[in-house]
């Protein structure tokens, strides 16, 4: 068994597209009209394709049961690049208790997009500001050899 793709129904292919484009730099790998897949290998498949491929029209978007998650070194410049986007977020960046910094917000179907600040980047602002390696560590909650991996 091998996880090919994630795929989610969208609305507008193209709205879609545009969005996926512009504000992450994802690009088309694959386009079937209906179905699109995009570079990190999510593809997105229209909504009236959708509702026919499963045999009915009770399609829920924005339930809030799930995300997409990417990961950015360059954090910071991504978060400030992202506030020239019209973007409707699930909550601005914050940090979370081992100190990877997120962002999530909406796609324009409603599918929640979680951007986080990669744990090699994580690592490496810790190491960055005077921990050691065993304190990033623990800090981080991740194994030494890890640190070690991230941290050359």
């Amino acid at each position: 068994m091998k996880l090919k793709n994630p795929l989610i129904a969208v609305e507008s292919i193209e709205r879609s597209v545009e969005f996926y484009r512009s504000v992450l730099g994802l690009r088309k790998t694959m386009d079937l009209g209906a179905n699109v897949t995009l570079t990190g290998g999510l593809s997105l498949q229209s909504i009236e394709t959708w509702k026919d491929f499963i045999g009915t029209d009770n399609i829920v978007l924005g339930a809030n049961c799930g995300e997409i998650y990417f990961e950015e070194d360059d954090f910071d410049s991504f978060a400030q690049r992202l506030k020239g986007f019209d973007i409707d977020y699930v909550h601005p960046v914050k940090e979370h208790r081992w100190g990877q910094r997120v962002v999530r917000f909406y796609d324009p179907d409603k599918h929640i997009i979680e951007v986080g600040e990669s744990l090699k980047a994580v690592a490496l602002r810790f190491f960055e500001s005077g921990m050691s390696k065993e304190q990033v560590a623990q800090r981080i909650d991740i194994p030494l050899t890890l640190v070690n991996k991230y941290i050359k």
